[in-house]
């Protein structure tokens, strides 16, 4: 379930305005989407100029972008293991970042996202938790004083009736994610299955991404609660720049 919305020159804005913050030595975690791809488009035209960065993707799309643009790449076991240089930055995409207050205001919040519309949410967490610093690129369609929108969960596949029953037990209404263009589920880069899960405004994330990852059968969910260090919003005209 992708989500859409948001003009591609604002994408292009956020994604290009967060791989200026990569420096010489710095390891990048890549995000997945559409406005993390322009992030990796642009770090692939620095390294063509002579940056020296290393890459860590988080789903096969992005590793193929970044083999693609010539972005020298690293395992997340390599970039985080004992001998590992670990993560500078990673840049990342939101389906939506709760401002608290109106969009297109400077942040307010704690900068909660909801991630998981490419089904990459499992990997992009690990990640971004591991960076010293987390980048998110949007565009105003993405912001929103509250979060409200499905929330993605990966569950194993022999999870998924008992997982199911616990989101309704906490209020909310699940539904298996169908594949485009294909019979069957979709099946995450890990070999697993996605509910998308309506909790109409969710309006304690902390609370809610705790119950939830205490959930046996639950792999991850796609509340991001603490871990965003700026947001970067692509603008008609620019960009915006929040610290959260």
């Amino acid at each position: 379930m992708k989500t859409s919305g948001g003009s591609d020159a604002a994408k292009r804005r956020a994604g290009e305005s967060a791989a200026e913050a990569a420096t010489d030595g710095d390891v990048v975690g890549l995000g997945t989407g559409s406005t993390a791809a322009h992030a990796i488009r642009r770090l692939g035209d620095r390294v063509d100029a002579g940056l020296d960065v290393r890459g860590v993707p988080t789903s096969f799309a992005s590793r193929e972008l970044a083999a693609e643009e010539g972005i020298p790449r690293l395992d997340l076991s390599e970039a985080v293991g004992p001998d590992g240089p670990g993560i500078d930055i990673a840049i990342d995409g939101a389906d939506q970042v709760a401002t608290g207050g109106e969009a297109g205001d400077a942040l307010v919040s704690g900068g909660e996202l909801i991630k998981g519309g490419g089904a990459a949410h499992a990997r992009e967490k690990l990640v971004d938790a591991a960076a010293d610093r987390f980048l998110v690129v949007v565009d105003p369609s993405k912001e929103s004083p509250r979060l409200d929108r499905s929330l993605p969960i990966e569950v194993l596949p022999a999870g998924r009736t008992a997982v199911a029953a616990a989101v309704r037990e906490a209020g909310g209404e699940p539904t298996l994610r169908r594949a485009d263009r294909k019979d069957g589920p979709v099946v995450t880069d890990n070999g697993n299955l996605v509910l998308d899960c309506a909790f109409g405004e969710i309006t304690d994330p902390a609370a809610l991404s705790t119950t939830l990852s205490a959930t046996p059968g639950v792999v991850e969910h796609g509340l991001f609660v603490g871990l965003a260090d700026e947001v970067h919003v692509g603008t008609a005209s620019g960009v915006r720049v929040d610290e959260v």
